[in-house]
C-alpha cells in the first residue's frame, strides 16, 4: 500500500534533527510520498520547503505567502515567488489564501496578496494549494483551479461547491474527530478522483495520537477513516489518493522504490 502525504510542514521546529527519521517511520506506515508546504515564517525567507525537497528524493515542496504573513509581502517578494515557482521540485504554489479567524494580516492586505499568488501560479501553471479559515463566502468568489483546498473542514454543499471549480479536497487528521460528522459526511460525497489524504503535520493529529504532535506516518490512520467512511478497503483509498496525488502535481510516470535516505548536503 503506498500513500501520499499532500500537506506536511517539515521544515516546522518541531522537526529540526528530526526529518530523516521521521521520513524512515513514515515509510514503515506505507507512505511513500510527501509535500512539505513552502510558508514557513513568511517573507523575505521562502526557500525553506525547497531546500529540504532537495535532500529527499521523494519530497516535493510549495512555494508561497501563508494569509497570516501577507503583510509581510511586497513587489519583490512576488517576483522572488515567481522565480521559485519554476524549480523542477516545486509542484505548487501554497498554501495561499483568506484567514478571518485570526487575522493576523488586514483582510485587504490578505485578499490582495491571495489574488497576486493565484496570478502567478497560473503563469507558471502550477495548483494552488488553498487556506480558508471562516471565509468561505470571499474565498470561493475569486477561486480557480485546478488546486487543493487542503484540510478541507466544511459540510457537503461546500464539498461540491469545491468540486465544480475544478478543485481536489485534502482530508487529514480533522475527519477522525469524534464532532466531524459533517466533515465525515463531506468526504463520502467527494469524487474518487479528487480525494486526497494529508496531515498538515505537525497540527491535528488524528485519533488516536490527537493532542500529540503530527507527522506523515500518521497519514495511514486518516486513510483508514476514510475508507471507513466511503465503505470501501484501505487499499482502494490508497491507490486513488496516490493516483489523485501524482496526476495533480505532475508526478505522473514517478518510480520510487521507497524512501532512499537524504542526498549529500547539509542537515
Amino acid at each position: 500500500m503506498s500513500l501520499a502525504d499532500s500537506h506536511c510542514h517539515l521544515d516546522h521546529q518541531q522537526f529540526h534533527g528530526d526529518v530523516e527519521a521521521l521520513l524512515e517511520r513514515a515509510q514503515a506506515a506505507g507512505v511513500e510520498y510527501f509535500l512539505t508546504i513552502g510558508t514557513a515564517d513568511g517573507p523575505p525567507v521562502l526557500d525553506v520547503a525547497i531546500r529540504l525537497a532537495e535532500r529527499f528524493p521523494n519530497v516535493w515542496a510549495t512555494v508561497g505567502v501563508h494569509p497570516h504573513d501577507a503583510s509581510k509581502a511586497d513587489a519583490r517578494t512576488f517576483d522572488e515567488l515567481r522565480a521559485l515557482a519554476k524549480h523542477p521540485k516545486v509542484v505548487a504554489v501554497g498554501e495561499i489564501g483568506l484567514d478571518y479567524h485570526y487575522d493576523f494580516s488586514p483582510r485587504a492586505v490578505q485578499s490582495e496578496v491571495f489574488l497576486e499568488q493565484m496570478r502567478i501560479a497560473r503563469e507558471v501553471s502550477k495548483p494552488v494549494i488553498i487556506h480558508t479559515r471562516e471565509a468561505w463566502d470571499d474565498t470561493l468568489a475569486v477561486l480557480t483551479g485546478p488546486g487543493v483546498l487542503h484540510c478541507f473542514t466544511g459540510n457537503a454543499d461546500q464539498a461540491r461547491q469545491a468540486v465544480d471549480l475544478g478543485f481536489h479536497l485534502g482530508f487529514g487528521g480533522v475527519l477522525t474527530f469524534p464532532k466531524s460528522d459533517a466533515v465525515r459526511e463531506a468526504a463520502r460525497v467527494v469524487p474518487e478522483d479528487r480525494l486526497l489524504l494529508e496531515t498538515d503535520c505537525p497540527y491535528l493529529a488524528p485519533v488516536p495520537f490527537r493532542g500529540k504532535r503530527n507527522e506523515p506516518a500518521y497519514t495511514a490512520h486518516t486513510a483508514r477513516k476514510l475508507a471507513e467512511v466511503r465503505g470501501v478497503t484501505e487499499e482502494e483509498i490508497a491507490r486513488a489518493t496516490t493516483h489523485n496525488f501524482r496526476e495533480l502535481f505532475c508526478l505522473r510516470g514517478l518510480k520510487l522504490n521507497g524512501y532512499t535516505g537524504a542526498s549529500d548536503g547539509p542537515s
